[in-house]
């Protein structure tokens, strides 16, 4: 491929918004285009997308992207050779086969309809809460896709309907775009990857298939399932009707792991994201670690068939720049998202004020569903500086919390520290071009936060795994970061440990007036 113009495009479709960019052969983006979307909030605790709006935001961005990348002079419709996939983990979609058409919303990640069912089979469930542990990983949890499966089963007459005659097909936001790119209800794949299918539920991580048992106990029938292939691979041809017909999907993965492979974070290191949510994965490499510290065992990827499988621990947060949303959309108090990081400047601490953004509950370390936000310690002296910087600190408090449990866990012997014994954050995701937050990070860190140069690196890791699988870089190219961390940017602590520590006792302290208010009176 040598002398002619290479390029790879991204789908990275997120909470807000979906995007898709353009990358040359030395990964830098030559086009991009951005569009958002709407939430939908039925009821407290709700939260849905329409998937067709969805699939019309890839349609636009795909289009609008290869415009600009050609009225740059670039021969894209000559050069391009893959495209990868990046998506909201999940967040789950149901279909009909024979119209194509969705039969409900779909139901977004952070959404906490399946509390109930979760009680029940906690106490149905010999194993409780960590019943399916051993084989998936995961807690039960509104967080998963098959609780949101079993309330769809459950309660809505079309998905019943469609299942009985067997016209209804399942997937997170990965399997619902790759079915209508490669052709929908004209012979559509229904397809997903081991990073996408590790967040349902229902995946066995050793042998990366559905777990027949879990299927089972759940009463899931296997047959509206996709069929999980690896990150790293052709998966088919986008079809007729799309702005780049006939050009391979070859890569897919969930968002967070498409970070790990952007980060180019090999066993031993640890990245966490900045987004809606945060997300932070420790690469254990071939093995499978289980937490003893409330942390997620999953996969981390898988660059091809024949691959080996690198697992990860997780910790997720549901709420962080959905906190600083909050602020802007729902107070007031800012009128656009980088207005925070000036407003919280203007004060030297958040004056003894502590957020706790459990708006939904508390995922890790703490997974408490019956929790509920809480802003503490305000005083006649507080105003909405200090408000805003406690929304900053609450992010990294978050991100500390579990990155504690992570080294527990890791029991230091899978992390890979740096010169002076330090371990470094690798961080990303929009909100990391706020400095205050990333120096706020590495202050209640005690350890040194690196920031890429580009930091949308979850895009940048779904056009990593296509282009290994088309054969326009190889995993050596992708992984040697020795020249990427030169551009990098490196936050380090600048606070007393004795400082450091009394304000995570506050935190501690603030993260247990959260719990048990699920049930305040409206």
């Amino acid at each position: 491929m040598s002398g002619e113009e290479v390029f790879i495009g991204s789908i990275d479709q997120g909470t807000t918004s979906t995007r898709f960019i353009i990358y040359d052969r030395s990964a830098k983006s030559v086009g991009s285009h951005q569009v958002e979307f709407t939430q939908f909030y039925p009821q407290s605790g709700w939260v849905e997308h329409d998937p067709m709006e969805i699939l019309e935001s890839v349609r636009v961005c795909v289009a609008k992207a290869v415009d600009k990348a050609t009225a740059a002079g670039h021969n894209v419709d000559s050069g391009l050779k893959a495209i990868g996939l990046t998506n909201q983990r999940e967040t789950s979609v149901v279909w009909s086969k024979s119209t194509g058409l969705p039969l409900y919303n779909a139901i977004v990640w952070m959404d906490a309809r399946t509390t109930s069912i979760c009680r029940k089979l906690e106490k149905e469930l010999s194993g409780g809460r960590t019943h399916f542990v051993e084989q998936c990983g995961l807690p039960i949890s509104t967080y998963f896709s098959a609780l949101k499966l079993l309330w769809l089963l459950e309660n809505v007459d079309s998905v019943k309907g469609a299942t009985k005659k067997g016209d209804m097909l399942f997937g997170t936001i990965d399997t619902w775009l790759i079915w209508n790119l490669t052709g929908g209800k004209e012979g559509g794949l229904h397809i997903t990857d081991v990073s996408n299918a590790s967040r349902t539920m229902l995946m066995n991580l050793k042998t990366l298939e559905w777990d027949e048992k879990i299927l089972k106990t759940l009463g899931i029938p296997s047959e509206i399932l996709p069929k999980i292939v690896s990150n790293a691979e052709v998966i088919g041809n986008i079809g007729k009707g799309w702005p780049i017909a006939g050009i391979p999907i070859a890569g897919c993965l969930g968002d967070q792991h498409a970070a790990m492979v952007g980060q180019a974070c090999r066993k031993g290191e640890a990245k966490s994201t900045y987004g809606t949510g945060a997300f932070i994965l420790l690469n254990t490499g071939e093995e499978i670690i289980q937490s003893n510290h409330g942390l997620l065992s999953t996969v981390c990827y898988k660059l091809g068939p024949k691959a080996p499988t690198n697992y990860a621990l997780e910790g997720s947060i549901a709420i962080a720049g959905a906190a600083v949303q909050w602020l802007r959309d729902s107070l007031g108090i800012i009128k656009s998202a980088g207005e925070i990081e000036e407003l919280a400047m203007q004060v030297e601490s958040s004056g003894g004020v502590y957020f706790v953004p459990a708006f939904n509950g508390l995922f890790a370390p703490w997974w408490r569903d019956d929790a509920r936000g809480v802003c503490i310690g305000i005083t006649r002296f507080t105003n909405k500086s200090h408000i805003a910087r406690a929304v900053l600190e609450s992010m990294c408090f978050q991100v500390k919390d579990v990155l504690d449990s992570m080294h527990k866990d890791a029991d230091e012997k899978g992390e890979v520290k740096k010169e002076k014994g330090e371990f470094l954050l690798r961080v990303d995701g929009g909100a990391t071009v706020n400095n205050l937050l990333m120096q706020i990070q590495a202050d209640l860190l005690g350890n040194p936060v690196v920031r890429p140069a580009d930091i949308e690196t979850t895009a940048l890791g779904a056009a990593y795994a296509a282009g290994l699988a088309v054969g326009v870089w190889t995993e050596e190219q992708i992984f040697s970061s020795g020249e990427k961390m030169k551009k990098d940017t490196t936050f380090r602590p600048a606070i007393q440990e004795q400082v450091r520590k009394k304000k995570v006792e506050s935190w501690c302290k603030a993260v247990s007036r959260t719990f048990d208010l699920a049930d305040l009176s409206l």
